[in-house]
């Protein structure tokens, strides 16, 4: 990357047949690692709430965290792409507050973008945040926020009445604006019509293969936690076992005396 990721690059992506690349970043140096491997976006998700801060969901996830985890992410990547992820009730009371809350990503941290969950319902939100000239990416599907509601996490799209309505709503959020939509939890074919039905590109996560670009969950990529692994989720270095062994290794040497060294 040679300059600052736009939105105008993802359309570019998409147009070109380039798959986009996205991974969570919640900090400067998970920021650095992403921009140096070559992601063009870093998405400071909510998913902070179960990777970073201990809850067991992410509804508790304040926008004061998620703020904060913005803007060090801003501060570890130059050129790759930022987009805040919005919490749970951020943006859902009224519009005011939404454009409200949405402008400090961008004016506080200095974010490109941000993302946050919902169709039909959140429409007037999301047309009313672009025409303020908030670039933003919408997110369809299973959504987290709406956990409780939907009684757990499962596959959405799977009977005809839902992809139908699926298809409506990937639609409508591209009419409001959003340069972008987060399709998670769907059906690999059914992402896959609505791939090419779309103009704008689609972000798959447990969506299949067919979408425009993926994000994944740096925690889970990198098996940070050592624990549940998601069933869409691929571990491509074990950090987990890496840093026990190495700090029982410092333990040793602190107990035994060898560490410090005299040099």
């Amino acid at each position: 990357m040679d300059k600052r990721i736009t939105v105008c690059d993802f359309a570019a992506l998409k147009a070109r047949g380039k798959k986009i690349v996205m991974i969570t970043a919640y900090d400067a140096a998970q920021a650095r690692w992403g921009e140096e491997a070559g992601c063009e976006a870093l998405l400071v998700g909510d998913s902070m709430g179960n990777t970073v801060l201990g809850y067991d969901t992410t509804l508790p996830v304040t926008l004061e965290e998620s703020l904060s985890h913005t803007a060090a992410v801003r501060r570890g990547a130059k050129k790759a792409m930022v987009i805040g992820d919005m919490p749970f009730l951020s943006y859902q009371i009224s519009t005011e507050e939404a454009i409200r809350n949405a402008g400090r990503y961008l004016k506080e941290c200095g974010a490109d973008a941000v993302k946050l969950e919902g169709g039909t319902a959140m429409l007037p939100t999301l047309r009313r945040l672009v025409e303020v000239g908030i670039p933003v990416i919408g997110h369809i599907g299973l959504l987290p926020q709406s956990v409780l509601k939907d009684g757990g996490y499962r596959l959405h799209g799977k009977s005809s009445e839902e992809a139908a309505a699926l298809r409506k709503e990937a639609l409508a959020v591209q009419e409001a604006g959003v340069f972008a939509v987060v399709l998670e939890g769907i059906p690999a074919a059914l992402s896959q019509e609505i791939t090419a039905l779309l103009k704008i590109p689609t972000i798959g996560i447990a969506a299949g293969p067919h979408c425009d670009g993926q994000v994944q969950v740096i925690s889970d990529l990198l098996n940070f936690g050592g624990t549940y692994l998601p069933r869409h989720a691929k571990v491509y270095a074990d950090f987990y076992q890496s840093a026990i062994t190495a700090i029982k290794q410092y333990c040793q040497e602190v107990r035994d005396g060898s560490f410090p060294e005299e040099r």
